[in-house]
């Protein structure tokens, strides 16, 4: 008989990498549901991010930095407005398909779904490189972050596995988003690193080096999230934001 995997609380006690002051969120603080996030009660110091992030592949807890909505310090993270019942197994989704329909949704105007665009390569420590150094500016900037811990097997997953609903408006069920994530840190070596209420914030180890690779990328990030593009502002304007970028922002209304 395989033994049952470790709990959150399990994997957080065994930890060695020393953490602040924090506690367990259940989703809705429902002491009869198992914990999905652990969080800091205040900002983690420099380096811990990483620190964690670098031993995810030993400690099973993938590290975010999170803030929360506007001014109102507690939500969504303090008070558990989390809904990991509600998500499905991002493995059952496919990424294509999923961008495919979103464009077929929100890109009339913009001609067919031209498919995914070709992975750029670059290396795991590349990735890595990526993700500390995002995580040092976001915590350099003047949002108030906290540090989360969750049990995923890798960082796409970690939004599902918390049950962050903060892309609601444009799927219910954020494993599609992890499906699309687990496809660009396979073709792009992108990391997450931080969610917001509903904001997504990622590092890129391989960005689109050229306007052309970047036009094939645009195209998903506005299939995938199509308030990034809104307003006066084109596609094609927003592509060229994308070249050698190390770092996408997503924000749903």
């Amino acid at each position: 008989m395989s033994a049952k995997p470790l709990t959150l609380p399990a994997r957080v006690k065994a930890l060695t990498v020393p953490l602040p002051a924090g506690k367990h969120i259940r989703p809705d603080l429902d002491d009869d549901e198992p914990a999905v996030l652990w969080l800091s009660k205040t900002a983690p110091p420099p380096g811990l991010w990483q620190e964690l992030r670098a031993a995810h592949a030993a400690t099973g807890l993938w590290p975010l930095l999170l803030t929360p909505l506007g001014h109102d310090a507690s939500r969504p993270w303090v008070e558990g407005e989390l809904l990991p019942g509600e998500m499905s197994d991002p493995a059952g989704h496919d990424p294509d398909g999923l961008l495919a329909a979103w464009w077929a949704h929100h890109a009339a105007g913009h001609g067919a779904w031209p498919g995914l665009a070709p992975g750029r390569g670059g290396t795991a420590a590349d990735a890595d490189a990526a993700a500390d150094r995002e995580a040092a500016a976001l915590l350099a900037s003047r949002r108030p972050w906290r540090l989360g811990l969750v049990a995923a097997g890798r960082g796409a997953d970690a939004p599902t596995v918390a049950g962050w609903d903060g892309p609601a408006n444009h799927t219910g069920d954020t494993a599609h988003i992890s499906a699309v994530l687990r496809s660009w840190e396979d073709r792009f070596g992108a990391r997450v690193v931080g969610l917001g209420f509903a904001e997504l914030f990622l590092s890129v180890g391989a960005p689109p080096a050229t306007p052309d690779e970047a036009a094939a990328i645009a195209a998903e990030h506005f299939a995938f999230c199509p308030d990034n593009v809104t307003g006066d502002r084109r596609l094609e304007d927003y592509a060229k934001s994308l070249v050698d970028t190390p770092a996408w922002h997503f924000w749903w209304d």
